[in-house]
């Protein structure tokens, strides 16, 4: 279920709201990994998930057309057959003379004195020349390229980014299904009206999810239906289900009786 979500702009970035989330969900979790799909990465993203300490994990749509970078320089010639995808070597340079201003933004987005989205809307390829976007992109391809030869290395680690943002994608359709007034639009442009909206959405799926709990451990509390249960089902039971619920309500109509429609219409 959700424990954090926030409203943003149609233009605002995804890498922004996606750090916001990580910092501010207001739980006790530690949050290791963040599994975002391609829009919700970037070079500077990648950088700034590492000054926090935590692993972005994209699934990219385009992975044929990502770049790997060098360590250092003169090692273009051991990768005969990755010369298409090889580029330049990183320029360390530039990391280490900027550090400080890197490690200071860094800390204003940890402690809250400045927005994710405010810090990373200064480091765009709009204001390519700042010295301090040219080192967190640096920064960022170095840990890409280093997630990119994982991601195409290990089986495992594509599959349990799959897996994780199929969770993502059950929780968005559980909530197509429950905010279906209006075709699931805001109905306004106001944002209190917006958030009251979010709000409910989310008292609805967190009642469906309750409900669904009581369920599941009536059922399995059951020794019949509990030695049935393998590793792989438990594995993947889930409480955010909703086949069994009807949001329109229930029309019961009494076929031995007839709507007086004659004497209305004349």
């Amino acid at each position: 279920m959700c424990i954090y979500s926030q409203l943003k702009k149609c233009s605002s970035s995804e890498v922004a709201f996606m750090v916001k989330g990580v910092l501010r969900h207001c739980t006790q979790m530690s949050v290791n990994k963040s599994y975002v799909d391609t829009h919700g990465q970037s070079e500077v993203g990648f950088a700034f998930c590492y000054l926090l300490n935590f692993q972005l994990m994209p699934r990219f749509k385009g992975i044929n057309k990502q770049k790997l970078y060098l360590p250092m320089s003169g090692q273009k010639k051991k990768y005969v057959y990755l010369k298409a995808i090889v580029k330049r070597p990183m320029r360390w340079d530039l990391v280490r003379e900027q550090y400080e201003p890197m490690i200071q933004f860094t800390t204003a987005m940890k402690q809250g004195t400045a927005e994710p989205e405010a810090i990373l809307s200064r480091f765009t390829r709009n204001n390519i020349k700042h010295p301090t976007y040219l080192a967190l992109a640096e920064l960022g391809r170095a840990i890409k390229t280093i997630f990119l030869c994982q991601y195409l290395h290990d089986e495992a680690l594509r599959q349990e980014i799959n897996e994780g943002l199929n969770v993502i994608e059950n929780w968005n359709s559980a909530n197509d299904f429950i905010f279906y007034g209006k075709n699931g639009d805001f109905a306004s442009n106001q944002t209190a009206m917006q958030e009251l909206s979010m709000l409910c959405l989310h008292l609805l799926q967190i009642s469906l999810v309750y409900i669904n709990t009581l369920m599941i451990q009536k059922v399995l509390s059951e020794p019949t239906w509990m030695n049935r249960m393998q590793e792989e089902d438990l594995r993947a039971l889930t409480p955010l289900f909703y086949l069994h619920i009807n949001p329109y309500g229930r029309f019961r109509l009494n076929m031995n009786e007839r709507l007086v429609i004659e004497n209305l219409a004349a």
